[in-house]
Parts: C-alpha cells; sequence; structure tokens
C-alpha cells in the first residue's frame, strides 16, 4: 500500500509538471502496486481494487492494462457483499473500463447514501454512462471541490485523480468534461 500511494502521489506531481507519459508509467506501477496488497489480504479492503483500476486508468487511459485489471477485479468481486459502497464502486470503474454501462450504472445505485464522496462519484458514473457532458462538468467540478477543500492527504496537489479518472473515462465515450484538465498545464 505504501509502494502504491507514494507511486500515486509522484505521478500526480508529474501531471501537474505536464510531463503526462512519465506520470501514466508511476499510476500503472501504482496500479499493480495496489494489486499486489489485496493479493496479500483479500478482501482487506475493497478499497484497494477503486485504487488499483483508478490507477490502471489514469496511466492506461482505458486501454489494455485497464482492460486487464478490470477483469480481475471483477474476477475478485464474485463474492463482495452486495451491498458494500466500496465493492460496488470498484465493480462501477470495472465495469465502465468493460464498456458495460448499465451493470456499472446499477452498481452506482448501491454506492448512493454511505457518504458524500460515494454520491460524489455516483453521480460522475451515472453522467458518464448517460454521455451527459453537463452532468459530468458538473458531477467533476463537485469532485475538484471536495479534494480541494482536504488537508489530510496528498496536500499541494491541485487536482483530484479522481476527478481526472472520470474525465477520462467521459472522454472515451466521446464526451467533453474538462474541469481537471484546465487545472494542469498546457
Amino acid at each position: 500500500m505504501a509502494a502504491a500511494l507514494a507511486f500515486e502521489a509522484e505521478a500526480q506531481t508529474l501531471i501537474l509538471a505536464g510531463q503526462d507519459e512519465r506520470a501514466g508509467e508511476l499510476f500503472l506501477k501504482a496500479s499493480e502496486c495496489y494489486r499486489q496488497s489485496w493479493e496479500l489480504a483479500p478482501p482487506a479492503s475493497y478499497g484497494r481494487l477503486v485504487g488499483m483500476l483508478k490507477a490502471a486508468i489514469l496511466g492506461g487511459a482505458a486501454g489494455p492494462p485497464a482492460e486487464q485489471q478490470a477483469k480481475y477485479a471483477l474476477s475478485q468481486l464474485i463474492k463482495a457483499p452486495a451491498d458494500s459502497p466500496t465493492a460496488a464502486y470498484a465493480r462501477a470503474l470495472a465495469q465502465l473500463v468493460e464498456g458495460d454501462d448499465e451493470a456499472a450504472r446499477t452498481s452506482a445505485q448501491v454506492m448512493r447514501g454511505s457518504s458524500g464522496a460515494f454520491d460524489r462519484a455516483a453521480d460522475a458514473i451515472v453522467a458518464v454512462v448517460a454521455r451527459d457532458a453537463p452532468a459530468c462538468t458538473h458531477a467533476i467540478q463537485r469532485i475538484v471541490d471536495d479534494f480541494e477543500g482536504r488537508t489530510e492527504h496528498l496536500t499541494g496537489v491541485a487536482i483530484a485523480d479522481t476527478a481526472l479518472m472520470f474525465e477520462r473515462l467521459a472522454k472515451a465515450r466521446g464526451v467533453s468534461a474538462d474541469v481537471a484538465s484546465a487545472l494542469l498545464p498546457a
């Protein structure tokens, strides 16, 4: 977990410096570290699968690395509790990567009501699935606003990687929501 978080933090710093290619490599390393952490103690936290998928999406722009991790996550989530919002989040991300938008929408509904952060992520998932640019922009802006208000982790990082992940998932569906990208260097 420590290695995954370190790779993620360094990748975010590189994104802010405009070094997307190197950041992508580090996100992929983070994704693999999350996977290894999960394998050491499943189901210690379904958040490890969320981190694995998020990093793979950011590192591979929903290409083969993300597809491989999505298949793995879905195989691990077969026995997940149906009412676990964190497992539902991991499931929804994997389903988005695999293109199963209706299943992702259903998984997002399980996330609702457990916390504001899960509600914001569910809103983003539903907006991405609907290919609704204004709704995507609104949902992603709410995620950015939430992260900008936090002080407990990744202090000083001006962009939430979660927001950038949803932006990339939307872009893969032909929807532009340049909230997070506007915070990046030209």
